[in-house]
């Protein structure tokens, strides 16, 4: 391959390097104009598990989780701060650089992939906080562990297939925005954080099932609680983050257009 196709408007290094640039100007702007910077990575999460935590252990008898129960709650708190801050941002990905969301050559799927990539790595940075928690706490650690990493994998692709969905609709039809942050409301409470899908009742655990971020968390425990292992949300989980991206690539592609003329 010569030199110029590599550098041509769609080839795939040329791509990758242009989401690298904008996921890193993200960062650098979120930190730039914060007096805080880094923090605000890990604040947010810490003061969510601080407040669920005194709620569920000093103020209420706690039936849900495990011990060390701050643990259990960063496993999941973390990741759905990614989860959140992410689909929010797509409600505004184009409409937030319409100007160069029309100018550019580059595939316009790089607007929701900067908003995975940049949310990601802030919840990567914000991993040094579970793992002093984790410390603290005592909370043993087994080989779960290892699939860490693919949680990780799975909710980017579930954000990915999502994005590619919300973002559009997001410009074709303005009231979509509230109602994704009222959506992101029930999804909080209807998601495995506060408690574990095996502490729900029969039914309601097999409904969960088919909340994939019910099957994702889970995994993201699995290092330091392995009772938490259900095998049906898992399954479900990959099985949903895949087929949404799926769904997401050809929303996409037959709302690009429509949505370059509404910008």
């Amino acid at each position: 391959m010569t030199s110029a196709a590599v550098g041509a408007p769609g080839s795939p290094r040329r791509y990758l390097h242009s989401l690298w640039l904008l996921s890193a100007r993200d960062l650098r702007v979120r930190y730039a104009t914060s007096a805080l910077g880094y923090v605000w990575s890990v604040l947010d999460p810490l003061v969510m598990s601080a407040i669920y935590w005194f709620v569920f252990t000093q103020v209420f008898q706690r039936t849900v989780g495990e011990q060390p129960y701050i643990v259990f709650l960063i496993t999941a708190l973390l990741p759905w701060v990614w989860f959140n801050a992410a689909v929010t941002d797509f409600t505004r990905a184009f409409n937030k650089d319409a100007r160069l969301v029309r100018s550019t050559s580059i595939p316009r799927s790089i607007w929701v992939n900067r908003i995975v990539l940049s949310k990601g790595m802030e919840f990567l940075f914000s991993l040094p906080v579970l793992v002093l928690f984790a410390v603290v706490a005592g909370a043993p650690v087994g080989p779960g562990l290892l699939l860490f990493p693919v949680a990780i994998v799975l909710q980017g692709v579930l954000l990915v297939g999502l994005g590619l969905i919300v973002a559009p609709l997001c410009v074709l039809f303005g009231d979509l925005e509230r109602t994704t942050r009222l959506v992101l409301r029930a999804l909080f409470y209807a998601s495995p954080i506060i408690y574990g899908v095996v502490d729900l009742p029969g039914g309601f655990e097999q409904l969960a099932a088919f909340n994939p971020l019910s099957g994702i968390f889970t995994l993201f425990r699995m290092g330091f609680f392995p009772d938490q292992w259900d095998t049906l949300s898992i399954a479900v989980a990959a099985a949903m983050s895949i087929g949404i991206l799926a769904l997401g690539v050809v929303v996409f592609r037959r709302l690009e257009r429509p949505v370059l003329k509404e910008l």
